[in-house]
């Protein structure tokens, strides 16, 4: 079944500390206003700051589900089609984006909570 906007949101507002505030004209999803998803009005792909290089990689991999837009060549955010992309994956790359700008004790109370 194909992600949904609901779906970004829930699942980022579900990890710790994140917050939704606007900026540029889209709802961007912050750790400690530190900006690692973004999403449109139309909300109907979202942009997920990943590792670098990992988002040309699953652009070049899978280009129906993930692209990089020119706007975004220099930086590590990948847009992902939500229509093709399905939840449990969408919720591993949001974990990944918040990990990336989460701070280290943050993660570290994270990890413990999950058992890893």
């Amino acid at each position: 079944m194909p992600a949904t906007a609901d779906d970004v949101r829930a699942i980022a507002l579900a990890l710790p500390e994140v917050t939704e505030r606007p900026a540029w004209d889209m709802a961007c999803l912050r750790v400690r206003d530190k900006v690692f998803a973004s999403m449109p009005p139309a909300e109907e792909w979202v942009a997920i700051r990943l590792a670098p290089g990992e988002n040309a990689e699953l652009a070049a991999e899978r280009p129906a589900v993930f692209s990089v837009p020119h706007h975004y060549r220099n930086s590590s955010m990948v847009v992902v089609q939500l229509a093709a992309v399905d939840r449990a994956e969408l919720a591993e790359l949001l974990t990944e984006g918040w990990r990336l700008r989460a701070p280290a004790r943050l993660r570290a109370a994270f990890d413990a909570a999950a058992g890893g």
